[in-house]
């Protein structure tokens, strides 16, 4: 029987001669639409421009073959995988009234056969196993993602888009060092304040100033850091006003608990409460597939290995709670959970080093559980040090 929230398998029953199944392959210009029709012996196949109104006008014309054919469709069940066009199509084909699901792309077994052939008809075709599958309650086929409102997927772009500036200042910072050291100047500070107004004075080692084009690029790169430190800080400050603001949302709400931690920042409690504690996850085991903290064991007759992190769930979050365990090292020396590090680390024995990186991951699941029934259940770890909420 499957679990609550359990998207590995269908919780309804399949009646499959009054549903109307149809899986889609997307692409930028056309959608290849395929379904299975009750009534009809072939297996109708339609590409169509990426138009939603034409799938629903096509769908509709399934539903009145089928009702022709003698089967009257009280259910009909779409879905697509997970890509580019992400999440808006469902939510849209749901508020018409039709069951639409996202299947995760890498969760459908395909051949392994070293060259197998691939185009968007046969790719129809493997959808439409595997979708038949779920819809039957069968565990394997493929999983299901969580379909998020528009609400809670525009709560995660202010933490994404400071990841990518963030990101952006680091290698415009790089690009301008790279630069001078190619020109032997050494000691100068690009990214200070006044370093664009000491760009004139600057010299190379022969005694000459720098070379025009050199010249104006590094003027291009400051003026473009600048605006990226600009922008990163009205993000922050953005989001400090919502904090402030909004005190009875239950996001924000999570953002200041977790804030609370000694050791765990604004910009750590706000990714980590969008990105995760914000989905109605099963248990402990789920979210810890979803963070990819999970291994990844090869075992066959007497071989047993470890192959290191699964890495099939969010890059950010696993990331994140990494950083958060090394930091939570740090700040939270007294705590149960760095207690218990530090002994297995000891028990361990070999290289300390190795050991001290096999053990991080572990303490970045355990403290993102803890973190995660903190805000669920109310749960105070032990020796978990608290700052006073704002």
């Amino acid at each position: 029987m499957p679990k609550p929230n359990d998207l590995s398998r269908s919780p309804v029953a399949l009646e499959q001669d009054s549903t109307l199944i149809a899986v889609i392959e997307m692409s930028q210009s056309s959608w290849l639409v395929s379904a299975m029709v009750p009534g009809l012996s072939r297996e109708p196949l339609k590409k169509l421009d990426a138009v939603a109104g034409l799938l629903l006008l096509q769908l509709q014309r399934w539903r009145e073959e089928a009702q022709a054919a003698g089967h009257t469709i009280t259910r009909l069940a779409v879905a697509f995988e997970a890509g580019r066009d992400g999440f808006w199509l469902a939510r849209w084909l749901r508020a018409q009234g039709i069951e639409a699901h996202v299947i995760h792309a890498s969760s459908v077994a395909v051949s392994r056969t070293h060259r197998r052939a691939k185009t968007d008809r046969l790719d129809t075709k493997m959808l439409k196993r595997a979708f038949l599958g779920w819809l039957r309650g069968e565990a394997g086929h493929c999983n299901m993602a969580a379909i998020p409102s528009q609400a809670e997927e525009d709560a995660r772009r202010p933490s994404r888009e400071r990841e990518a500036l963030v990101g952006e200042r680091t290698r415009i910072r790089n690009r301008m060092k790279a630069l001078l050291a190619c020109l032997g100047i050494r000691g100068f500070n690009p990214v200070l304040r006044k370093a664009p107004e000491q760009l004139e004075a600057l010299r190379t080692p022969e005694g000459t100033p720098l070379p025009p084009n050199a010249h104006a690029k590094l003027q291009r790169d400051m003026a473009r850091l600048q605006l990226v430190k600009q922008q990163i800080r009205e993000i922050e400050a953005q989001r400090l006003a919502q904090l402030a603001q909004a005190k009875t949302d239950r996001r924000c709400a999570m953002i200041r608990r977790l804030a609370s931690v000694h050791g765990l920042g604004l910009e750590t409690a706000d990714l980590l409460t969008s990105e995760v504690f914000l989905r109605n996850l099963r248990d402990r085991h789920a979210l810890a597939r979803y963070a990819g903290l999970t291994g990844s064991p090869d075992e066959s007759g007497k071989r047993r290995r470890e192959q290191g992190l699964a890495r099939a769930g969010n890059a950010r979050v696993r990331t994140a709670m990494i950083q958060l365990a090394w930091r939570f090292l740090s700040y939270q020396k007294d705590s149960a959970l760095a207690q218990w590090y530090c002994q297995r680390t000891e028990a361990l024995g070999g290289k300390p080093r190795t050991a001290r990186k096999v053990m991080i991951v572990a303490l970045a699941r355990k403290l993102l559980i803890t973190l995660w029934r903190m805000l669920t259940t109310g749960e105070i770890p032990q020796g978990l040090v608290l700052k006073p909420v704002s």
